[in-house]
C-alpha cells in the first residue's frame, strides 16, 4: 500500500471545500488534475439509445452530484487510491463520507475481502402429493447437467452455479444460483430460469411459477443476510488514536458507551443487521454509477462493528448483499459510464467485483463518520452546518 506522508496528504490530497462556482471550478480543476479526467460537462445520451433503460422519455432530470475521498483500498480487485462519485440530494453525506476516507487513508487505508457473486432466480413448482415433490427434487438433482446447459445457453456470461431446492407443503422452491459476471444480472438470471423451468416442466409435466419471492429481489430478508445476493463484500481499517482524536473528534470511551447501546436498542427493533445508514452510501454511489436504486432495499443490509486494540481503534463492514454491475442497464449511459471510468471500473474482466469493493470500503468510510459524529456529539452540529442553507 502507498506510503502517506503529512505534506501530500494536506496539500494534494484533500478535495477543495466551499459552494461558490469558483469553489467549484477548483475542485473540477482538483480532479483533473488528480486523474486526468474532465468534468465540466455533463452529455447526454440520444433518445435512441435509451431502449432498455427507460419508456416514455422526455427528457433529462439533472442531479447534483459531488466527489468523495481520498479513499485508499488494499483489496483483491480494487487497490490503490481513489475519488469517488455521489449523487445525492442530502447535505453532509459527501462531506461526511470524505472525513470518513479521511481518516482511514490516514490510518493507511481500508482492506476489502471480496466473498463471492450469487445472484438467483427463485422459481417455484407445484405438485398433488408429497411423493410427486420428493421425486421431482431427485430429479432436478439427477439431471442439473442438462438444466444448466440450457441455462447458460440464454448469455455468453452468466453461469448456473447450483439449484438449491426448498421443499415446502406440497410444492418446491428451486433457487437457481448464477453467477453473472460484470452484469448485475436481473434480466440474465430470470432469461436462464425461465428456459430452465421450460425444459423441466416439458420432461417432468409440472407446472411452475417463476417467481416465488424466494430470492428477496429487492427486499430486505434475512435469507440475504445470511446466503448473500449480488456480490458480497468485508471491509475493514485500523483508525489510529491519532486520527480518532485529531479527525474524528473521538475518543474511545465514547465509542464503547455507543456500542454498548447502538447495536442492543437496533436488535430490539427489529432491524435486519445493526449499521447506521448504509442506504445512504449505496444510493449516492448507485446513481452516479448507473445501478438499480431499487436494489438498495435488499443491499442496505450489513454489519458494522468496531473493536478498541492497541493501535487505534478496527472498524469493520460486512455487506452481503451488493447488485450492482459495470455492463448494461444504466451503465449505457454517457455520464455514468463516465463515473465508472474515473473509478477504473469501465473495462476489464472482474470490473464489477472491483466495483463493489469501492462501494463496501466507501460505505464503510460513511459508517465511522457518522458513527463519530453520534459518539462525540456533533452530529446534530454537522447537519445544522452542511444539511441547511
Amino acid at each position: 500500500m502507498k506510503n502517506i506522508n503529512k505534506k501530500e496528504s494536506d496539500n494534494n490530497r484533500k478535495i477543495p471545500s466551499g459552494y461558490s462556482k469558483k469553489d467549484t471550478l477548483d475542485r473540477l480543476n482538483w480532479l483533473e488534475e488528480k486523474t486526468g479526467m474532465c468534468f465540466d460537462q455533463t452529455p447526454t445520451n440520444e433518445p435512441e439509445d435509451l431502449k432498455g433503460i427507460i419508456e416514455n422519455h422526455v427528457g433529462f432530470l439533472p442531479i447534483p452530484m459531488g466527489i468523495a475521498g481520498p479513499l485508499i483500498i488494499n483489496g483483491e480487485y480494487a487497490q490503490g487510491e481513489f475519488t469517488v462519485p455521489v449523487c445525492t440530494l442530502e447535505g453532509t453525506l459527501a462531506i461526511s463520507m470524505s472525513r470518513g476516507m479521511y481518516a482511514t487513508t490516514l490510518s493507511g487505508g481500508i482492506s476489502t475481502q471480496y466473498i463471492k457473486q450469487e445472484l438467483s432466480r427463485s422459481p417455484v413448482f407445484v405438485f398433488n402429493s408429497l411423493k410427486e415433490s420428493s421425486d421431482f427434487m431427485k430429479w432436478v438433482d439427477t439431471h442439473f447437467v442438462e438444466i444448466k446447459k440450457i441455462a447458460e445457453s440464454s448469455t455468453n456470461y452468466g453461469k448456473l452455479l447450483r439449484i438449491d431446492q426448498y421443499p415446502i407443503q406440497n410444492y418446491v422452491v428451486l433457487d437457481m444460483v448464477l453467477d453473472t459476471g460484470n452484469a448485475a444480472g436481473q434480466n440474465m438470471v430470470t432469461l436462464a430460469a425461465k428456459l430452465a423451468c421450460d425444459y423441466i416442466q416439458n420432461n417432468t409435466g409440472y407446472n411452475y411459477i417463476l417467481e416465488s419471492g424466494f430470492n428477496s429481489d429487492k427486499k430486505a430478508s434475512a435469507r440475504t443476510m445470511i446466503m448473500g445476493r449480488g456480490h458480497s463484500v468485508i471491509a475493514e481499517t485500523t483508525l489510529k488514536h491519532s486520527v480518532l482524536k485529531r479527525i474524528l473528534g473521538l475518543h474511545l470511551d465514547d465509542v464503547n458507551i455507543f456500542q454498548q447501546i447502538g447495536p442492543t436498542v437496533t436488535n430490539m427493533a427489529g432491524t435486519t443487521g445493526c449499521h447506521l445508514h448504509i442506504s445512504n452510501a449505496l444510493t449516492a454511489i448507485y446513481i452516479a454509477t448507473g445501478q438499480d436504486t431499487a436494489c438498495v432495499a435488499e443491499n442496505s443490509i450489513g454489519h458494522f462493528q468496531t473493536e478498541p486494540v492497541d493501535e487505534g481503534l478496527k472498524c469493520r463492514l460486512t455487506l452481503p448483499s451488493i447488485t450492482v454491475g459495470t455492463v448494461g442497464g444504466g451503465t449505457r449511459l454517457i455520464a455514468q459510464q463516465k463515473n465508472l471510468k474515473l473509478l477504473g471500473c469501465d473495462n476489464g474482466t472482474h470490473s464489477s467485483r472491483k466495483l463493489a469493493e469501492i462501494i463496501c470500503a466507501s460505505s464503510l468510510a460513511l459508517e465511522i463518520s457518522l458513527m463519530s459524529a453520534i459518539a462525540s456529539g456533533t452530529f446534530t452540529q454537522a447537519h445544522m452546518k452542511y444539511g441547511r442553507k
